[in-house]
């Protein structure tokens, strides 16, 4: 007598993979970001911290990977203590990347260099809160027996 089985394998996410992907985009978008608002547009990206400061390619690099580590880590930790990470991780990270906003308002000199470091900050919230949420299971993905 044979038995046979049927189970269906449900592919499996690998979410360090994918995230490491959307660091990588984030710089990417964040450095074409700059690109085009400092050799493009000319516009003179400087900020106002204790000295004044000019925002150039490693600053941006460095500051949109911290970001989208940061933000894998906070999803990662929100997985393991809660059901309901990737909607509570996405709330938390819009009001953070809001809340950003007020650093380059206020510190960056002239028009230009605010509105364009805003941006920035936008820019980059975007690609880690749309990318990084995509990577999170939903409650009920989770939940599942």
């Amino acid at each position: 007598m044979t038995t046979t089985s049927s189970t269906t394998v449900n592919p499996v996410r690998v979410a360090g993979r994918s995230r490491l992907a959307v660091v990588g985009v984030t710089a990417l978008a964040a450095l074409a970001w700059w690109a085009v608002l400092a050799k493009a547009f000319g516009i003179e990206l400087q900020a106002k911290q204790g000295s004044t400061i000019q925002v150039g390619a490693g600053a941006v690099l460095f500051a949109s990977v911290a970001m989208a580590f940061a933000g894998w880590a906070l999803l990662a930790i929100l997985e393991r203590k809660t059901i309901a990470a990737r909607n509570t991780w996405t709330i938390v990270a819009v009001i953070a990347c809001l809340l950003s906003l007020g650093s380059p308002l206020n510190s960056g000199i002239g028009v230009g260099a605010k509105l364009g470091l805003a941006s920035l900050h936008l820019v980059v919230g975007a690609v880690v809160i749309l990318g990084l949420r995509r990577t999170a299971l939903s409650t009920a993905e989770r939940c599942r027996p």
